[in-house]
C-alpha cells in the first residue's frame, strides 16, 4: 500500500509540458544544437514527441523561462545565449543586506577568480586572449567617456572565465557579473582609476601567458574592491549611529 502511494506522488511529480520540455532539452543534446540554432517548429515538434500542440507551447514556455530557448517573432524558436544560464539564478536579488551579500560574494570571487586567470593565462587561445584586451579597453573607454562601464566590466570578466576551457567556470559566470554589478552600484562608481589600472594588469599577464602573474593581479584587485566595501560598511554604521543618537 506504502509503495503504491509513493508510486503514485512520483508520476505526479511532472506534468505533461514539462515531460515534453525535458524531451525537447534531449532532442537539442543529440542534435548539438548551440546557441542561435533554430529548433524544429511546432508542427515538426508534435510529430517528432507524439504530442499535442498545445503541450508543445507549453514546454516551449518553460524552456524559454529558463532561457533555454528564445522566440523571434515572424522567425521562430531559437537556441537562446548561454541556454540555460540566467542572470540571477540563486536570486541574489532578494537578500535584505546587499552590503553583506556583495562582501560575501567577493569573498568566493577571491578564492575562485584568481584560479580562473591562471588557467585564462595558459588554456586561452590568442583569439580569446585578444578579446580579453578589446574587452578591457572598452571598460576603460566607457569610463573615459564618463558613461556606464559595468555592461562591458561583466564581460571583461565573463571573457576571462571563457579563456578555462572549464566546462564548469561558464556557468559561475551569472554569479561574478552579479558582484561586478552589485559592487559598481554599491560604491557609486568610485574605483574607477582603480578599476583601470587593476584590469590592465591582469589583462597584460594573460597575454603574457603568465599564470602565477594573472593570478597576482586578480587577487589585488579584488582585495581592492574588499577594502572600499569594509568602508562602506563602516560609512553605514557611522550613519546608523549618528540617526540613533538623533533620535
Amino acid at each position: 500500500m506504502e509503495d503504491s502511494q509513493f508510486e503514485s506522488i512520483r508520476q505526479t511529480e511532472q506534468t505533461l509540458p514539462e515531460k515534453v520540455a525535458e524531451q525537447i532539452s534531449q532532442l537539442i543534446i543529440e542534435n548539438q544544437l548551440t546557441s542561435g540554432d533554430k529548433l524544429p517548429n511546432e508542427f515538426e515538434l508534435c510529430a517528432q514527441l507524439n504530442v499535442g500542440r498545445g503541450s508543445v507551447r507549453e514546454a516551449v514556455k518553460l524552456l524559454v523561462a529558463r532561457n533555454v530557448l528564445e522566440i523571434r517573432r515572424g522567425k521562430g524558436t531559437y537556441i537562446a545565449d548561454n541556454p540555460g544560464q540566467i542572470d540571477d539564478p540563486l536570486g541574489f536579488a532578494y537578500y535584505p543586506d546587499q552590503i553583506k551579500l556583495a562582501m560575501d560574494l567577493l569573498e568566493a570571487r577571491i578564492v575562485i577568480e584568481p584560479w580562473i586567470a591562471n588557467v585564462a593565462a595558459q588554456r586561452g587561445t590568442e583569439e580569446e586572449i585578444a578579446q580579453v584586451h578589446r574587452n578591457c579597453l572598452l571598460v576603460e573607454e566607457e569610463i573615459l567617456a564618463g558613461r556606464n562601464h559595468l555592461p562591458r566590466d561583466k564581460e571583461y570578466h565573463t571573457s576571462i572565465a571563457r579563456c578555462t576551457h572549464n566546462l564548469v567556470m561558464p556557468k559561475l559566470i551569472p554569479i561574478i557579473t552579479y558582484s561586478v554589478e552589485l559592487f559598481g552600484t554599491l560604491n557609486g562608481n568610485r574605483l574607477l582609476s582603480e578599476t583601470i589600472i587593476g584590469h590592465r594588469a591582469i589583462d597584460d599577464a594573460i597575454a603574457a601567458h603568465d599564470g602565477e602573474a594573472a593570478a597576482n593581479a586578480m587577487h589585488q584587485h579584488l582585495v581592492q574592491n574588499r577594502i572600499e566595501l569594509d568602508a562602506i560598511r563602516a560609512e553605514q554604521e557611522r550613519q546608523k549611529t549618528s540617526e540613533g543618537g538623533a533620535k
